[in-house]
């Protein structure tokens, strides 16, 4: 998906939500728990629930390998069911020295037919740039996380006064572009997400942490909504565990319905539609 494509869905949808498939069999509904393909039938359910609202989705590869082959089977499924003119994030967080960093691109690239992909920059360009060797496929760099051990390293001061996640976006310029490089940053902090827009302004932003861990879905457009939204915020236990009964697929459609209906109000503001 260009970045063209994915701002147009965007203004069509009125949205800039993404639907994580962070789906668990110790979560799903205990009617589902019972039936052969219980996983593929959640997600089903969840995204025909949501799609109208939401402009991409982001299963989260551990859930899947955590199943062996059989998980893998319902990754490829899973994706191939997600309409086409969604953003498919494989949430994967690779890292890992150039020839591997080559192996994972193509398996999420080409044999998945992902979107995007998550990534740790940690072992530097050799280990980033092989994502790039892909048309119309997007990098999403973990950037400033809001996880309590991002602290060990991402906000460290430099000698230089910055923090070190500072220095990591501004690295990343040469690697990437708007077109194709986007970053992972946690809502719950805004003055972390006014330093990121200072230094990558017209970046689309992967955002999670809205809702059920804490972030306010205003304070993250306050601080890093750009002229073509730039955003992408996700919410995945706020919609596809909202409801354990029968009526989960309902409940799902209600939550998600909810936000898409708060970020119109955000987009409208600020002019993007």
């Amino acid at each position: 998906m260009t970045r063209e494509q994915l701002i147009e869905e965007i203004k069509a949808t009125k949205s800039f939500l993404c639907v994580g498939l962070d789906s668990d069999l110790e979560k799903i509904p205990n009617h589902l728990k019972g039936k052969e393909d219980s996983i593929f039938e959640f997600n089903k359910a969840i995204i025909d629930a949501t799609s109208r609202y939401c402009v991409a989705y982001k299963p989260n590869i551990a859930f899947y390998e955590s199943m062996g082959a059989a998980g893998w089977d319902i990754l490829e499924r899973t994706v191939n069911y997600i309409p086409k003119n969604k953003l498919i994030i494989a949430d994967a967080k690779r890292g890992d020295i150039g020839n591997t960093s080559k192996m994972y691109a193509r398996t999420f690239f080409e044999t998945y037919n992902f979107d995007a992909i998550t990534v740790a920059p940690y072992m530097g360009e050799d280990s980033i740039t092989p994502y790039f060797g892909f048309d119309d496929k997007w990098v999403i760099l973990l950037a400033a996380t809001s996880n309590s051990g991002g602290l060990d390293f991402q906000y460290k001061q430099l000698t230089n006064g910055r923090m070190l996640f500072e220095e990591v976006l501004e690295k990343s310029k040469e690697w990437g572009n708007d077109d194709n490089l986007m970053y992972v940053v946690g809502a719950t902090r805004a003055d972390i997400l006014q330093k990121v827009r200072a230094i990558v302004p017209n970046s689309f932003l992967l955002v999670p942490g809205v809702g059920a861990q804490g972030g306010s879905l205003s304070d993250v457009v306050k601080n890093g909504m750009n002229k073509d939204c730039g955003l992408l915020v996700n919410s995945s236990r706020g919609i596809i565990y909202a409801d354990s009964s029968e009526k989960f697929a309902e409940i799902a459609e209600v939550k998600a319905k909810e936000l898409q209906e708060e970020m119109q109000q955000f987009l409208e503001a600020y002019d993007v539609i």
